[in-house]
């Protein structure tokens, strides 16, 4: 038996080439999926706890690869390297990923350098452009917001955020909204994300 998902609004659907990727091959469930996924993130968090981070090293391509790697490396194959493949959500080719990520990590370091926007916005920008971007085949939203926290926490050091306190994952309200205020993001319009992660 092959692994059947249900995809919410918002989430990346995965290629069977994908899916092939699977670790652990008795994983037949979104939930199953949910479970595992979780316990390799706290993984990633222990991981963080021990490592020095710097504004230089955060914004780095091996860094985002590893975050990404250590987030899900222990259920998918592919964990830390860029997609190939197009995706219903991400607004940019595949073939574009590594130019996107370039570039984004060289606007963040100017808005931190010269103070272009308030920290919150710095991160909220970061997370909102790693999601836009897409760059891994899923997991993208998770490792975004971990990747804005990590920010907060370790360069600005201020609390991370609180991302509303809900399971973003699951069909809520709370995900409507930020999936909501995601979209205004993508129109220049940030005040709706920002408010949201607070």
């Amino acid at each position: 038996m092959g692994l059947e998902l249900d995809y919410l609004e918002g989430q990346s659907a995965l290629t069977e080439e994908e899916k092939e990727g699977l670790k652990i091959k008795s994983i037949s469930t979104h939930e199953e999926l949910d479970e595992f996924e979780q316990k390799n993130i706290e993984m990633a968090h222990e991981w963080l706890l021990g490592k020095k981070i710097t504004l230089d090293s955060l914004l780095s391509v091996e860094f985002i690869k590893e975050l990404h790697h250590r987030m899900f490396g222990d259920v998918w194959l592919w964990a830390g390297t860029f997609r190939r493949s197009g995706k219903n959500i991400g607004k940019v080719d595949w073939t574009q990923i590594p130019i996107e990520i370039k570039k984004l990590i060289e606007d963040c370091n100017y808005w931190v350098s010269h103070k272009i926007f308030s920290d919150e916005e710095i991160a909220v920008r970061l997370s909102h452009r790693l999601v836009w971007i897409h760059p891994f085949p899923n997991g993208n939203g998770r490792h975004s917001r971990l990747m804005a926290d990590i920010m907060m926490e370790r360069i600005f050091n201020k609390p991370h955020f609180t991302w509303s306190g809900k399971d973003l994952r699951s069909d809520n309200e709370m995900r409507d909204e930020y999936l909501a205020a995601l979209h205004e993001a993508d129109d220049g319009s940030f005040a709706r994300l920002i408010n949201f992660v607070k």
